[in-house]
């Protein structure tokens, strides 16, 4: 197993804090907080954990390399552009156009050479380790199971509603099945729900481009991306900690420990999914 928190980064480089016309506490409700803290047992289990540094409000590693907004940007771009995609056309490409608030991140165009700079500082490090990660862990073990490690606002879990028996707690995305083999996904579903948690599949996040990229469940690679509500951990107004933050770090070193257990053990039992 790897596990991956692609969006708890919350260091803000001095450069990018000029060009922003949004505050800081803006830029920060992008961000995944706390998520790698979560996930902060992985390494004592013996599963690689890789926390990107970077916020995603800077670079967002779970978009494709060039999926961009042309109309950004100032200068000649380094080359045609994915702008034809719904995350891009809602601002939220691999460099975001917009906060979560939806206001304007920058006070102008963002000069064309920073594509480059921040895929050559950023995007490319952080998949070169992940994709590294993900072939030792195949080549070790025959096959591989990639957690991708997200929260989602409360907002869009329910959990602000007034119907709190409504709330989800947990989504898993696998892509609608192309990223990883249903009984992994049943697994980890049973467990959560055993825990009293709330957990949907891939409403409304199904994934994005990490469990796209990585998950080839006909290679013996798997990809599922996993959403915790917000408001299990964290006040998410003040950007702190709750005191629920510790069960909640205990949950998922138990769901690891579950998919640890299990996970090499349903793959032997379909061992061409790992040829």
């Amino acid at each position: 197993m790897v596990v991956a928190s692609p969006h708890s980064g919350d260091s803000y480089p001095a450069d990018f804090l000029k060009l922003a016309a949004v505050p800081l506490a803006a830029l920060r409700r992008a961000e995944d907080a706390f998520v790698d803290e979560l996930f902060g047992d992985a390494p004592g289990l013996g599963i690689p954990l890789l926390a990107a540094r970077f916020p995603r409000s800077y670079v967002d590693v779970n978009r494709e390399p060039y999926e961009l907004d042309p109309g950004m940007f100032e200068g000649p771009l380094p080359r045609p552009l994915n702008h034809r995609t719904t995350r891009v056309a809602a601002g939220l490409g691999m460099i975001p156009r917009v906060a979560a608030s939806g206001e304007a991140i920058y006070r102008r165009r963002v000069p064309a050479d920073e594509i480059e700079h921040r895929l050559k500082t950023c995007w490319r490090p952080y998949h070169t380790a992940l994709a590294r990660l993900v072939e030792e862990t195949h080549c070790h073990f025959g096959t591989a199971l990639l957690i991708d490690a997200h929260s989602m606002p409360s907002s869009a879990s329910g959990l602000t509603g007034r119907d709190k028996d409504q709330r989800v707690d947990i989504v898993l995305g696998d892509n609608h099945g192309d990223a990883c083999p249903p009984d992994i996904v049943d697994l980890a579903e049973r467990w959560l729900a055993g825990q009293g948690l709330r957990v949907l599949r891939n409403q409304p996040y199904a994934g994005g481009f990490t469990t796209q990229r990585y998950g080839r469940p006909a290679a013996g690679r798997h990809a599922l991306q996993i959403e915790i509500n917000r408001g299990l951990y964290m006040d998410e107004a003040r950007h702190e900690r709750l005191p629920t933050m510790g069960v909640v770090k205990r949950l998922m070193t138990g769901l690891l420990e579950e998919l640890g257990r299990n996970t090499l053990r349903s793959q032997l039992q379909h061992p061409l999914a790992a040829e």
